[in-house]
């Protein structure tokens, strides 16, 4: 099969893996706060990888400059779903996965800038679309026309999220493309627990789950396998392909999330920020044409 439509289809499940996991996100960093959901999340993905990296045994030879940027990756990662997960615990979860739209842009910014990829005159007309859908998405209208300009609440989390997140898939598509994509995935998974486990010390964030109950400690494990899935697919695209296409694919989530959201949250949106919802997705599809 081409493998110009491998890594589209690879996209795709990265499109599905991280809409759902964000949606649960979205509810359970209501229920159990951000930082529980999104640490029992992630230790889920890393045992699920390892148990993956057992079966199929990949060769592992670890270039110097991956155990550099293997750390940096992790934090990167780590930061970035703090943030969106903080978004998701505070803010309307339609709202804050439209912003989140925003780590293509920054993604597609670095690999122009830093790895010399390009766009095409189609993409650039999709990032263009994802700034104004997004921009419209993420403003309280009503607030504006009483107070002043005002973002939606959870929006500026967002916002540094999609940051941390663009960066992120720059350094790790370097990593895949030096290593196998399932020791890449196990690496960062592994990075990603330690430094949640040393942030949760050093900011006292409680992760205990003795109050929580079975279903939803079941649930957030299953969101972890979920997740870890997603980055494994897309990680393998890499190896495979560019971010500069593969990742506005994959970025396409906010489909997923939205539609679960509306469908079994409820959740409210304005007409404008409906529009900017849409604009920003079909933004998406446009960058990967």
């Amino acid at each position: 099969m081409n493998s110009t439509i491998v890594s589209i289809l690879l996209g795709i499940g990265g499109m599905f893996g991280w809409g759902i996991y964000d949606f649960l996100g979205g509810v359970f960093a209501k229920q159990i706060g951000s930082f529980k959901s999104l640490f029992w999340s992630q230790l889920a993905g890393l045992i699920s990888i390892c148990l993956l990296a057992i079966i199929l045994k990949p060769s592992v030879n670890i270039p110097v400059l991956v155990i550099i940027l293997s750390p940096l990756a992790a934090i990167l990662y780590s930061a970035g779903y703090l943030f969106f997960f903080k978004g998701f615990e505070i803010g309307n979860v339609s709202i804050i996965a439209a912003t989140m739209n925003l780590w293509t842009v920054f993604t597609m910014l670095f690999a122009f800038i830093f790895m010399g990829q390009r766009l095409s005159a189609t993409q650039t007309l999709g990032v263009v679309m994802i700034i104004f859908g997004t921009t419209l998405a993420s403003l309280n209208w009503s607030e504006i026309r009483n107070q002043g300009f005002q973002l939606s609440v959870g929006v500026k989390e967002a916002i540094f999220g999609a940051f941390f997140f663009g960066v992120f898939w720059n350094v790790s598509e370097i990593i895949s493309e030096k290593i196998d994509w399932l020791i890449t995935t196990l690496f960062i998974k592994l990075g990603i627990i330690l430094f949640l486990l040393i942030f949760s010390l050093l900011s006292k964030q409680k992760i205990g789950l003795a109050k929580t109950s079975t279903k939803t400690k079941y649930i957030i494990l299953l969101m972890g396998v979920i997740e870890a899935g997603a980055v494994a697919l897309v990680n393998y695209g890499l190896t495979i392909g560019d971010a500069i296409l593969i990742t506005p694919i994959a970025s396409a989530l906010s489909i997923v999330t939205i539609t679960l959201a509306i469908i079994f949250l409820k959740d409210k949106v304005t007409k404008i920020q409906g529009l900017g919802i849409v604009t920003a997705i079909v933004g998406i599809i446009v960058t990967a044409l």
